[in-house]
């Protein structure tokens, strides 16, 4: 099949699947099998009066069962509550270590009752399969499967916070038998409930994170991931004989002697081995949508991530590119409480989210409703930082992601642990089930958006900038450093330094780039040859590279440049390096000059000569510290150390408006202005019309100026669909007051 026409079938599935969930079995006889013993039970459906139900073109609703809460007894209350509050979509845990309690034995009957009760109550259901929870007798019967340690220790079966549940983290699935296992029970699961009245699809891969342990304990090193690892070696070199030479293990006499490293002492090798644990966990990602495809091809596959691409891919496999290709709708878990509140924080997650999609349906997975208590990431911050959760956060923390791009939202909770450290955590309604005050501000958010289907035939139109993500330079900054903090505080800050302009910044893959007039490289210090090789490209066809400092200073497997920039980069930058120093410690308050604005740096620093080039910057002790240069029919900046990691730290005003001005050097125009820019704004366009999405996260009331850029199109008036706040027009420029926490979703005319 085509890339076209599977993009256009997964559309097609995505629109009959949302239209079948906007009606739904209101009268239905009841579906499953009660009474009858759990291995006995089916669930076939008796039939009932379709009558029509509240439109669900946006999946509203949250994660309900997680088999120990919430308690049978209000099961069936909390499903006519959430109906009638306006929720339609249900995700439930179905985890493997709660259903097949013997071997082949399987007790369905809490699951069943789900089942009956969304369709009695017109609530459709995400189907989350858990193999990462694992039956206690496997543990017993496949030891040999258990995850194993680089420091030679065990996991066993643990219980998760997240559900009170044992089982966790699950046995390793590189273990054939194992894998076996897992298959029959998926099997037994889709061929149950595929049929279901009440099944809107399928959630594949929670969060998408793969055991991959940290660097002073990694996983996993039993034998059949050694057996994997060997094959994966062999699949990309050929011979045994070149990963002698690349690892420099010259004494490997056979494919045996190869072992996965322990430490990080090795380049070559721990980059191999990363990359390995990355593309296991995807093979085995395939394994299971390939069944689940086969066995139900009616149905959505899903996934969600938690927008990790930055700073876990190198030890728990995130990657939104990755993920959400293989899918037909992606999501991400975002909790402001994790995170904090800073609006950068849900709108950068939320447009790595949507990059990685693709132009996919992506849905807020996982979203916060209730308070985050005691956990380790709120110690210390204010209680005003996501710790209280007041219904005004609700609505703003909903706003954000629609304008963010998201289609769906569902929250991490229904009702929050009665058991476990989690208890109380993220629900919009009480302990009890109870209505509160921020269950009502979710429903009325998520009324609305049902209300407004034509909101979501349209999409945010591309940002101004890509920002360059190369999971190369991750992989390397985590073997080398112990951490992504270098890469990831990086990116994140030139994404932050962008939007404090209000200018939209778009994540963007290396084989995207053509897309965007100028792209911005944060932290290049370890870059392929070929990813080289198509930013050479991107400037010969007239793209605008602004890049920071070491570009591929370290190249393929980690081997170091003679010539610095390396790869034939100095041709392309104008320059050379001059001198180097790597003292990350004491150069966090490093500062250098560029086109007259004194900046924040950080890490490291590369001084240069000129080759070519126009010196544009220099470090105080006078040493060229930028440099600009035209080559192909493009242009590029080399800054010398890494502004994105100093706004970070400092937000200096003046690197604020260093990135501000680099649109200019590629003459674009922002796509946006606003006269206050603790506000944000961002467009949407498509079949559904043209929409400026305006969210006001402060405390305060703000009276919100905008003016578009003449390529947005001409507007001669607008209404408010959210608040339905008064719209001014003047000329291009849009005027309407955005309440505190609140937001204004003004439809262009």
């Amino acid at each position: 099949m085509s890339e076209t026409n599977e993009v256009t079938r997964r559309e097609f599935l995505y629109t009959t699947a949302m239209l079948a969930a906007s009606t739904a079995v209101a009268h239905a006889s009841p579906v499953g099998a009660a009474g009858l013993p759990p291995d006995q039970a089916t669930a076939t459906a008796t039939g009932g009066a379709l009558e029509p139900a509240m439109g669900s073109v946006f999946p509203a609703g949250a994660v309900y069962f997680r088999k120990s809460n919430p308690p049978d007894s209000d099961w069936a209350k909390d499903h006519k509550t959430a109906s009638q509050i306006g929720m339609n979509t249900f995700r439930h845990w179905f985890m493997w270590s709660a259903v097949e309690v013997s071997p082949g034995i399987y007790d369905w009957a809490d699951y069943d009752q789900m089942m009956d009760l969304a369709a009695q109550n017109g609530i459709k259901v995400i189907i989350a399969e858990l193999v990462t929870a694992a039956p206690e007798w496997t543990f017993r019967k496949h030891a040999s499967a258990r995850y194993h340690g680089s420091d030679d220790s065990f996991i066993y079966s643990t219980i998760s916070g997240s559900s009170d549940t044992g089982g966790f983290p699950g046995l390793c699935l590189d273990n054939a038998e194992v894998k076996q296992l897992a298959e029959r029970f998926l099997t037994t699961l889709i061929e149950r409930y595929r049929n279901h009245p009440a099944l809107l699809g399928w959630d594949l891969w929670n969060e998408t994170t793969a055991e991959g342990g940290s660097p002073q304990k990694m996983y996993c090193f039993c034998e059949a991931s050694k057996t994997k690892l060997r094959e994966w070696l062999k699949g990309k070199y050929g011979s045994i004989e070149k990963v002698r030479k690349t690892w420099q293990r010259y004494s490997l006499a056979t494919w045996e002697d190869l072992e996965p490293p322990r430490n990080f002492s090795g380049y070559s090798e721990s980059l191999d081995w990363l990359q390995f644990r990355v593309d296991n966990a995807y093979e085995l990602f395939d394994w299971r949508i390939k069944l689940f495809r086969r066995l139900d091809p009616k149905h959505l596959v899903t996934c969600h991530g938690v927008a990790g691409t930055l700073e876990s891919y190198a030890s728990q496999a995130h990657n939104e590119w990755m993920a959400a290709s293989r899918v037909d709708v992606y999501g991400l878990t975002w909790v402001a409480s994790r995170h904090g509140t800073e609006p950068w924080r849900q709108y950068q997650a939320l447009d790595l989210t949507r990059a990685g999609a693709r132009g996919k349906p992506f849905w807020h997975a996982e979203a916060q409703g209730g308070p985050l208590w005691m956990q380790p990431q709120v110690i210390g911050r204010p209680k005003e930082d996501g710790r209280v959760t007041e219904p005004e956060d609700i609505r703003v923390w909903n706003m954000i992601s629609c304008a963010g791009g998201a289609r769906g939202i569902l929250y991490c909770r229904w009702r929050p642990l009665l058991d476990g450290p989690l208890f109380g955590a993220f629900g919009a309604f009480g302990m009890d089930g109870s209505v509160t005050p921020r269950a009502e501000m979710a429903g009325k958010t998520l009324r609305w958006a049902n209300e407004h289907p034509e909101l979501w035939q349209s999409r945010p139109v591309r940002g101004s900038v890509g920002l360059l993500v190369a999971p190369e330079s991750e992989l390397f900054n985590y073997v080398q450093q112990g951490s992504t903090d270098f890469y990831a505080r990086s990116l994140q800050g030139a994404y932050q330094a962008f939007f404090d302009s209000n200018i939209q910044a778009d994540f963007v893959a290396v084989a995207d780039i053509e897309e965007y007039k100028l792209l911005y490289v944060a932290y290049p210090v370890m870059l392929k040859s070929e990813t080289v090789a198509l930013l050479k490209k991107y400037v010969a066809q007239g793209g605008t590279l602004i890049c920071e400092g070491l570009p591929a200073y370290f190249g393929d497997h980690g081997h170091v440049g003679t010539t610095q920039p390396n790869y034939g980069l100095d041709d392309v930058f104008g320059a050379q390096e001059s001198y180097v120093e790597f003292n990350p410690d004491i150069s966090e308050k490093l500062m250098f000059e560029v086109n007259g604005s004194k900046i924040y740096g950080r890490y490291f620093r590369q001084e240069y000569t000129l080759k070519g080039g126009k010196a544009v910057g220099s470090f105080s002790n006078g040493a060229i510290a930028a440099v600009e240069n035209k080559t192909g029919s493009g242009r590029t900046l080399l800054l010398g150390s890494f502004p994105g990691a100093g706004y970070y730290l400092h937000h200096g005003a003046e690197t604020k408006a260093l990135f501000a001005s680099f649109l200019k050097m590629a003459g674009l125009a922002p796509q946006l202005t606003l006269n206050d820019n603790a506000v944000q704004a961002r467009l949407h366009a498509g079949q559904g019309g043209t929409h400026l999405w305006i969210t006001n996260p402060t405390t305060e009331s703000r009276t919100i100026k905008v003016s578009l850029d003449p390529g947005a199109g001409s507007f001669i008036g607008g209404e408010d669909l959210w608040a339905k706040k008064p719209i001014k027009f003047e000329g291009k420029q849009i005027s309407v007051v955005v309440a505190a926490k609140d937001a204004a979703v003004i439809a262009l005319r």
